[in-house]
């Protein structure tokens, strides 16, 4: 009889300033996902995720793969309802992954975004799930390879993600779980830092899901942490050898139960250290904060402060014209993103691409950047007329422009 047990760890990282992050550990359950939206926004959309998904996948008395489906669809729909409801919050989503034992003994994987699922398996690692952003899109197609992958511009783009739209696909994945597998999933805080070799020898070297799951978060610190950072590590075991010490991945050493003499001596050197403390407090200390020390931090600070307003405002302050999908949309801030600051959906228009002359279509998958709202809606509004005037002239519509852009996929949601 196949168990699992898991081990969890996340981060804020060392660049954001919130973790729009949530995990879940409701075994035979366990997810992540990972949040994007203005303000708080990603931080609802992918609590509300989460929540929903363990609201309508636990109480089913013997889950199947469907059913996991079905509840990653569920909260697809609640975080959308959610967005539609209040204004402030339009255009959030959240990636999920998600890993649950169903009724026939295996192990259903649900992905939606760019989080991923990874399987270490007699030693070696393999990525199960497939990312729904651009880049890797355009890897699949052979159109990149992975060291251009690596430093595209619009590696930030997702394709797929929970919350952007009514309804969404969700990829589906099952394994045949055997003792001794361990599983990882993460969001894309992790392998953007740290490589697949360095991932797989850190969950080969440590057997507690728990520290295992530290040591990845950390090692991602460690290499930048350039984003917010999520793991979670299950461990399958063969429930009929709990008490085997030599079982898979997952064996703790077993701790040596306290000899009923043992709090006391613990206790007292407790007390010593505090009256060591307490000793060395009396004595009087080095002065080494100075005024001069403290005008230069504030300085510093606010000269920082300063250059993130700075980066902020240009971020921010301009809306471009693009592609969700078959629709024109306008989106909030520059193509691409600056830094952590990335673009939202500012208004879906009723415009498809079958409204607009064809050559216009690289411009817009690059992203057509305007000062305003009303000047990105202009714009639109254009291009409508420009098809318009030219059905009308019976004129044949202009030739596309040349270009070396490569063409969008079918939906791009605001990134992460």
């Amino acid at each position: 009889m196949i168990e699992l047990r898991a081990g969890s760890a996340t981060d804020v990282g060392l660049v954001r300033s919130n973790n729009q992050d949530r995990l879940l550990i409701a075994d035979p359950l366990f997810a992540v996902a990972d949040g994007m939206g203005g303000a708080a926004a990603g931080e609802v959309a992918s609590a509300t995720a989460v929540n929903t998904l363990r609201e309508v996948f636990e109480p089913i008395p013997s889950p199947t793969s469907d059913d996991l489906v079905r509840s990653a669809e569920s909260a697809n729909r609640a975080v959308w309802d959610l967005a539609e409801a209040n204004a402030e919050m339009r255009g959030m989503g959240t990636t999920l992954v998600a890993l649950a034992l169903v009724e026939d003994g295996r192990l259903a994987i649900i992905n939606i975004g760019d989080s991923r699922v990874y399987a270490l398996h007699q030693g070696e690692l393999r990525q199960v799930t497939e990312d729904h952003n651009l880049v890797a899109e355009l890897v699949a197609q052979g159109r990149l390879s992975e060291e251009e992958a690596e430093f595209h511009p619009r590696r930030n783009i997702m394709t797929r993600a929970l919350g952007v739209d009514p309804d969404v696909p969700v990829d589906l994945f099952v394994e045949d779980p055997e003792s001794g597998d361990r599983y990882l999933l993460c969001s894309d805080g992790l392998p953007r830092e740290v490589k697949d070799d360095q991932i797989a020898a850190i969950l080969r070297r440590l057997r507690d899901p728990e520290e295992a799951a530290r040591e990845l978060v950390d090692e991602a610190k460690r290499r930048g942490g350039n984003d917010n950072i999520t793991v979670v590590v299950v461990d399958v075991v063969d429930a009929s050898k709990k008490g085997d010490a030599v079982d898979a991945t997952t064996v703790v050493p077993p701790v040596a139960p306290e000899a009923p003499n043992q709090g006391t001596p613990s206790r007292r050197r407790g007390r010593r250290q505090r009256k060591h403390d307490t000793a060395e407090s009396s004595r009087p200390k080095a002065r080494f904060i100075t005024i001069r020390v403290v005008l230069f931090v504030l300085l510093f600070l606010l000269i920082l402060a300063g250059a993130a307003v700075a980066i902020a405002w240009y971020a921010r302050s301009a809306y471009f014209v693009g592609l969700q999908g078959q629709n024109i949309t306008i989106f909030k801030g520059r193509p691409g993103g600056v830094l952590w600051w990335k673009p939202t959906v500012a208004r879906t228009t009723t415009t498809s691409v079958n409204d607009i002359e064809s050559r216009h279509l690289p411009e817009l998958q690059a992203g057509v950047q305007e000062p305003s709202l009303g000047a990105a809606d202009d714009y639109v509004s254009s291009l409508v007329r420009e098809k318009q005037q030219a059905e009308s002239s019976g004129l044949p519509p202009a030739p596309p422009a040349a270009t070396t852009s490569v063409p969008a996929p079918s939906s791009v949601p605001p990134t992460t």
